[in-house]
């Protein structure tokens, strides 16, 4: 399971706590097969791959956004969002990790699940994992902040501290999926550590090989269209 890096002082385990609508009754549990605009997707395929929200997903840190699965399975989902810089600095609420993270050296709003909670992700660079971290599926992995960054940052390739996270209980994102509120794609190294969140909506979608490519050009006010 994923956790989270700390909370007040202490470590936080994110809970499959509901982002959006809670899930009803005629939605399937995640082992089902959920049929979206780019295809199938079943729970053991979204770990590791990107959200993307549609341009009618007009819902606070969801609008525009980029979400990166860290695990899905028959009890829920939980990913972080990649593109919501906050603007915070680090080290005002995490004492020396200010100076490791990557570009753009700000907090990121990872969802909005327990904003009072830190989330470090990191990227490996060899199958020895840095003291205090856990792999959560291909170069991904995620550290517990309360060790020394000396002992973390020497191991890994990048650093993002997010705070908070976005949460499925079982069964709702699939519901999501079929009222078509996400594109589900594959992720590529380089988007946990984006220099760039602001332009990463239109980039993720303007790299796919299909129709999707064109709703990047989506503009951010219908009206204009």
């Amino acid at each position: 399971a994923v956790r989270a890096a700390r909370r007040a002082g202490s470590r936080a385990r994110p809970a499959a706590t509901t982002a959006g609508a809670a899930a009803g009754p005629e939605e399937a549990t995640a082992a089902d097969r959920v049929d979206v605009q780019n295809g199938s997707v079943t729970a053991d395929r979204t770990t590791g791959r990107l959200l993307v929200s549609t341009p009618q997903l007009d819902d606070g840190v969801f609008h525009r956004s980029v979400i990166l699965m860290l695990q899905h399975d028959d009890n829920g989902a939980q990913g972080v969002v990649l593109n919501k810089p906050m603007g915070a600095e680090v080290d005002a609420v995490l004492p020396g990790w200010g100076e490791h993270i990557a570009s753009p050296q700000t907090l990121f709003q990872g969802g909005p699940v327990q904003l009072d909670s830190a989330l470090g992700l990191v990227m490996v660079t060899d199958d020895d994992l840095p003291p205090g971290s856990q792999r959560l599926f291909g170069s991904v992995a995620i550290i517990d902040l309360d060790t020394p960054p000396l002992l973390v940052m020497p191991e890994v390739g990048g650093l993002r501290i997010f705070a908070g996270y976005a949460g499925w209980s079982a069964g709702q994102l699939e519901g999501e999926l079929r009222r078509g509120s996400w594109f589900v794609v594959d992720s590529l190294p380089g988007d946990l550590l984006t220099a760039d969140p602001d332009h990463l909506w239109a980039q993720v979608l303007l790299r796919q090989r299909d129709e999707l490519a064109f709703v990047a050009y989506y503009p951010s006010d219908p009206e204009l269209n």
